[in-house]
């Protein structure tokens, strides 16, 4: 399973790749919005884009319009994470979310969401 991570939290960068690398997951960092689409446009191979939502540069609401926009990357389950509230971001645009889950989060449950989102491109 290959998952880009976007989190301007270096923390959370860290403790969400242990998780998945853990599972034998290939995963990718980005900063913010602007980064993973640099990523995304030089490799688009992921099964999952997990982002924060409040981010600088780019936020993770900027950066699901531009990946449901991109022909090479709109298939790319993505799971969107926030401290903020859920139901506005759930209802503040058009492109929506995969999973939309809030922070802080159970890593185990987290795991186990994007194991089963990403698994219909590993099968």
């Amino acid at each position: 399973m290959r998952v880009l991570v976007v989190d301007d939290d270096s923390i959370h960068q860290v403790i969400l790749k242990k998780v998945f690398e853990k599972a034998t997951a290939v995963v990718v960092l980005a900063k913010n919005g602007l980064e993973a689409l640099q990523v995304l446009k030089q490799d688009s191979s992921f099964n999952l884009i997990l982002t924060d939502i409040m981010m600088p540069e780019m936020d993770g609401m900027e950066l699901l319009s531009e990946i449901r926009k991109s022909d090479k990357c709109s298939s790319i389950p993505v799971i969107g994470f926030t401290a903020g509230d859920l139901e506005y971001y759930r209802n503040s645009s058009q492109n929506k979310f995969d999973v939309l889950v809030p922070k802080p989060m159970d890593l185990f449950d987290l795991y186990e969401l994007v194991k089963s989102k990403a698994s219909r491109d590993l099968n």
